[in-house]
Parts: C-alpha cells; structure tokens; sequence
C-alpha cells in the first residue's frame, strides 16, 4: 500500500478536507464521505463538536472513524495558538494538531515568526506539529528543523482558489524536505490538486474548492480521483518534455 504517513501514522488517503462552509451538517457528512478523506480538520474557535441537546460535527463526522485534526484558524499570535492546542488536547483532544497563526484579517497571510515561534513550544510539548506556512523554501526548512512532523506551504491565499501561483517555490519545498508536505490553501479545482500531487506533494488540504461549489458531493469525488491520479501520475514517473516532435508510430520497417 502506498501510505501518507504522518508522524507514524498510515493514512490511504492524500486528501485532506476541512469541516466549514457548508450549507448544514448534512452536506458535511455526505460531502466528506464523497472525498475519501480520513483526517478532517476542525477550527477549534469556530466549530462547536460537541454539545448538549443539539446535533453537532460529531455526530455526523465519527472521531472513531475519522482523524480529528485540530486547527489554530483564528489565531494571529503563538501564545493564542498554544493556548487554544493546549486547552483543546487537556479536553481530551489529541496531540496531532494543525498550526496556523495569520499574520493579518485581509490577506490571511501567516505570520511566520509567530508561527514558528509556537512551532518550537508545541514540538516541546509533546505536539506533532503539521505548520501551515506561505511557499517559502527556507521558513519550510525551518519548521522541519523545529520538529514538525509535516510542513503545509500555501498554494494561494485561503479561500481565493486561485491554484498553485509558485510551482517553482513548492518544487523547492518538496525537494528539499524530509517530513510529508502537503499544499494547503488555495486549491480551486481538481487539476490544481493533481498537479500539486504530480509534482510530488505528499497530499492536499482543501475545504472552500468543495463547500463552495455547485455540488459539494460531486465536487468531493472529483477531487478523490484528481489527487489519486496526480499521485499515480508522480510515482510512475511522467516523460521527458521534448522540444521537437517525435513520431507515436515506429520509424523502422515503414513500407515504401
């Protein structure tokens, strides 16, 4: 089986999805269900997993089936994120975790002091790490140094969909890395997340692409195969780009 381990875990899927923006639970569950995903992140200031009288993400999202990972989104210092990692895994959460802190409300850019600040703190504190950051070979390197078990570089601005904007930026990343790197951010369309995986990325993040499209669950299978084949594409290893024409019919034993 060609697993996506994660700080020893073994994962079948790449693809990694978010739990916001639907339209109800509902849609969650049919929609996640539809991707194939098996870690599912869940922004702890933002969604209510569970509560008394009322049917919230647990319910229809199973942690006995799913991985939870825990999320930052929100937090625009390390001492938040830390703070909120730490009150969530002292509830019972679990050590995995998914560190963002952004730099600023417009951009979402995140803050890569910050967030390697808190990378260091969390690592010490018995976290496994997997650091959101922006597509920064060197600030990539530097989270990995810090004991992250993955690195999640932004293909474009959360939410935006504008696809992978620096490939040769990513590429940097992945070639020079030795923990799973997984785009996140940006993704708009399946060919986006087929390209990321043809390129070598170990998996995909993505939420807005599904939730915000015209059919969550169709959406959802779509990018299921799109990240399968891109990863089929990146393992059986994709011809030389030539600069002239070269003929699909043999040359040889051609009738005059």
């Amino acid at each position: 089986m060609d697993y996506l381990n994660i700080a020893g875990r073994n994962f079948t899927s790449r693809l990694l999805v978010g739990t916001g923006k639907y339209k109800d639970l509902a849609q969650t569950k049919a929609a996640i269900e539809a991707s194939g995903a098996e870690i599912v992140t869940v922004a702890l200031r933002r969604v209510n997993v569970h509560a008394a009288g009322e049917e919230t993400l647990e319910d229809v999202i199973s942690p006995k089936i799913y991985t939870y990972l825990p999320n930052t989104a929100g937090c625009y210092t390390a001492e938040e994120a830390v703070r909120v990692l730490s009150l969530a895994r002292a509830a019972g959460g679990g050590t995995l975790v998914k560190l963002e802190v952004i730099g600023d409300k417009k951009s979402l850019y995140p803050d890569v002091e910050e967030t390697l600040k808190a990378a260091h703190i969390l690592v010490k504190a018995g976290f496994e790490v997997m650091a959101y950051t922006n597509d920064d070979p060197v600030v990539a390197k530097k989270l990995e140094l810090a004991g992250c078990v993955a690195v999640m570089p932004l293909a474009a601005p959360i939410g935006s969909g504008l696809g992978i904007l620096n490939p040769l930026a990513i590429q940097a990343i992945i070639d020079n890395a030795t923990v799973p790197i997984l785009v996140d951010a940006g993704i708009g369309t399946p060919s986006d997340a087929a390209l990321a995986m043809e390129m070598g990325c170990d998996g995909v993040l993505l939420n807005t692409a599904i939730a915000e499209s015209q059919n969550p669950v169709m959406m959802a299978t779509a990018f299921k195969h799109a990240v399968i084949a891109g990863r089929l594409a990146c393992l059986a290893g994709r011809m030389h780009k030539r600069f002239t024409a070269s003929p699909s019919s043999p040359v040889t034993g051609i009738i005059e």
